[in-house]
């Protein structure tokens, strides 16, 4: 069955399936047609997942040989596109290790060589422009992206353009075998997957809001929330025109947040930790993280600006993770008028990183930056075990076991992980302006019920089962048909 054609029982009007036609006709023409090429691989441990959670990473051979998989392997087909898909890949990968499976790691934006990668990283380029424009202009915001976000992507015709871009990716797949059970957290990965024919697919869904650009007809979708399971199922206004068949019962399941197996063992002796330092009247750790994209880099500078009293006067303690962005640092401290003395940098040391932030005492202001993808984004991980609050935007990190100040979002579909956290009661509501973000750091700060309540809140989940999505995903992708 054409997968542009039909989805799920709803057929796609001609219009939209020649738009998705003429989608693949002008990437063919624009990267290549690759599908006669032989596409060999390797791996490589040696990388910060690699020595922490047991990922071997799927390379390019250079000798010709082809990667001999372990029988207990599972790939993680991921996508480098911002930092989200990364971070999911890491807490899926965790979740298997500790379940005594091999993770192997497959990014397909990673053979430059291929139509796979140029396709991925062409709309890589374009969704960090958006972001970053987002940003720095409210009506582009208002305008275009909001709406592009929540909406555009929402489409059921939108998937049917992705299903026939993804039929170009297949042949970067085409000598991995197709029994190894395979987990994407994006939807062209398992688009591919299951355009190559990988018998066993589970597609990851990061968004807590239903959007068919997450679709891949053929996998077994989970999702994190109840209320996206519901969404998904009932394909919730992704055609505004009629009302839509669900998907099967066998397609789609909730499994809970996906969060890293070192991450939920520890949370009763984290938020020990919090509580412990709180009580000691030790600074308040507030941990800020850079997106992929870079964005947001004006809301950090008003943040920072307003804890500098905090942190001279050791109420605060400022841990900036500016992930592979050293320009944005850079741009961040000009900008901030911070007094040099307070800062300390971290640069490509991950870890001596790590080494320093699990000391008993931490003050000032901390920037971490790392070249190194893989060392960028999990270092936001050993850093939120030891922060008491973590600054973010209502991204992938919505769903994470810390305490959480969530920022303005950029992108509508991101405001629903905000709701989330806050229904949970691990994290605030969206704080839209730099006022009410302000007010809540000075609460943050100088009191202690909101943090103690969250850590409390966190327990509660844990024991709940509502951060076991990584686990109870790799569970579904290894069970035998």
């Amino acid at each position: 069955m054409d997968k542009s054609r039909i989805i799920f029982g709803n057929k796609i009007s001609d219009k939209d399936y020649r738009k998705a036609v003429k989608s693949k006709a002008k990437y063919l023409k624009r990267f290549g047609d690759d599908s006669s090429c032989n596409y060999r691989f390797s791996d490589d441990i040696d990388t910060v997942i690699g020595r922490s959670i047991g990922v071997k990473n799927i390379i390019s051979s250079n000798d010709g040989s082809m990667l001999d998989f372990e029988d207990n392997a599972v790939i993680v087909g991921n996508i480098r596109m911002g930092y989200g898909h990364y971070r999911i890949s890491m807490a899926i990968a965790s979740c298997a290790n500790a379940l005594g499976y091999i993770p192997y790691w497959l990014d397909l934006n990673s053979f430059p060589e291929s139509t796979a990668t140029k396709i991925i990283s062409y709309q890589n380029d374009l969704y960090s422009l958006g972001s970053r424009l987002s940003q720095k202009f409210s009506l582009f915001n208002s305008l275009v992206w909001e709406p592009m976000n929540s909406e555009g992507f929402r489409k059921l015709a939108y998937n049917a353009s992705d299903q026939k871009n993804a039929e170009l990716m297949v042949p970067l797949l085409k000598n991995i075998p197709k029994n190894i059970p395979y987990l994407a957290t994006h939807a062209w990965p398992a688009q591919a997957a299951i355009h190559a024919g990988f018998e066993r697919v589970v597609n990851v869904i990061p968004d807590n809001w239903p959007m068919a650009l997450h679709l891949s007809e053929g996998s077994i979708h989970v999702v994190q929330t109840p209320s996206s399971y519901i969404g998904y199922k009932m394909l919730r206004g992704m055609d505004k025109h009629r009302t839509l068949k669900p998907m099967p019962d066998d397609s789609i399941y909730y499994t809970g947040h996906y969060v890293d197996h070192e991450l939920v063992f520890n949370i009763e002796h984290d938020c020990n930790a919090r509580l412990d330092r709180m009580n000691s009247g030790k600074p308040r750790r507030f941990l800020l993280t850079i997106g992929g994209a870079g964005a947001q880099q004006q809301l950090f500078v008003d943040i920072i600006k307003h804890m500098i009293p905090y942190v001279k006067s050791q109420k605060a303690t400022l841990l900036v993770n500016v992930g592979d962005h050293k320009d944005a640092w850079e741009a961040i401290e000009s900008k901030s008028n911070c007094e040099k003395n307070l800062i300390t940098t971290h640069f490509d040391d991950y870890d001596k990183s790590v080494e320093f932030a699990k000391g008993a005492d931490i003050d000032g202001i901390h920037v971490f930056y790392n070249s190194d993808i893989f060392a960028a984004v999990y270092l936001t991980n050993e850093l939120m075990r030891v922060s008491d609050v973590l600054i973010t935007k209502p991204s992938e990190l919505s769903f994470y076991p810390v305490p959480k100040l969530m920022i303005h979002r950029v992108g509508g579909h991101e405001a629903w992980g905000a709701i989330r956290s806050a229904e949970v009661g691990d994290g605030t509501y969206e704080c839209e302006k730099i006022d009410e973000i302000c007010s809540m750091l000075d609460e943050m700060t100088c009191n202690t019920s909101i943090i103690k309540k969250m850590c409390e809140n966190i327990v509660t989940a844990k024991e709940q089962g509502i951060y076991n999505g990584g686990y109870e995903a790799v569970k579904i992708a290894t069970q035998k048909k």
